[in-house]
């Protein structure tokens, strides 16, 4: 399965600023290269992203919630416990990013990856994903709650002490990651690909333990 990755517009098109307030066109940010920008508490609801690169920013504790981001690059950015909830990723990719704590509940993510990334204590309850590559990414104590999910990819992923809950893993290939302390039912877990050497990992479901 493919991934497709952001639209990219040719670098020499793309206006680099280093705010974003002050560059909105009707709620829309366009074509746009973000830069250099540190703001914490920042606000930005309703707005639409699009063809935009945001280039080693930081951005904490923020509110950007019921946005649009389609075709849009992170690479080097920092949200830690910032909030997109009810929010739209579409053909977006994070690169490199740290994602902590972040509040993904209701968004709706299409064709996205996450390459390096730091997403360790994110919250996707109730988040709807579909076409989704995690590579090398932390997901450690992360909370999947009534999710849909679809052509989900983990490749070297860590889930350890992810929580799962009324989220079906099955057609999941979870044998690169890790999941120790991983929290699913066994309805959840029902379907999923798993490497021999996790299969311990899973036994407290049958209510059993090694000797």
């Amino acid at each position: 399965m493919e991934i497709l990755k952001p639209q990219r517009v040719e670098k020499e098109k793309l206006e680099p600023i280093e705010t974003i307030e002050e560059n909105l066109e009707e709620e829309t940010l366009q074509n746009k290269k973000v830069q250099n920008l540190r703001k914490e508490n920042i606000e930005l609801l309703g707005v639409k992203f699009e063809k935009v690169i945001f280039d080693t920013i930081k951005i904490i504790n923020g509110k950007l919630e019921k946005n649009t981001f389609t075709d849009v690059y992170f690479k080097h950015c920092n949200f830690s416990n910032t909030s997109f909830e009810g929010s739209c990723f579409i053909r977006c990719e994070f690169d490199n990013c740290k994602i902590t704590g972040c509040n993904f509940v209701e968004t709706r993510l299409y064709n996205v990856s996450f390459l390096e990334t730091n997403a360790n204590y994110l919250n996707l309850t109730t988040a709807s994903l579909e076409n989704v590559l995690f590579e090398n990414t932390g997901l450690r104590n992360s909370y999947f709650q009534e999710n849909k999910l679809k052509n989900i990819i983990l490749e070297e992923a860590d889930l350890s002490n992810a929580q799962v809950f009324k989220t079906s893993l099955k057609d999941i290939d979870l044998s690169k990651s890790q999941i120790e302390g991983m929290a699913v039912s066994l309805e959840d877990i029902k379907g999923a690909t798993i490497d021999m050497l996790q299969a311990p990992e899973l036994l407290y479901l049958l209510g059993v333990k090694i000797k």
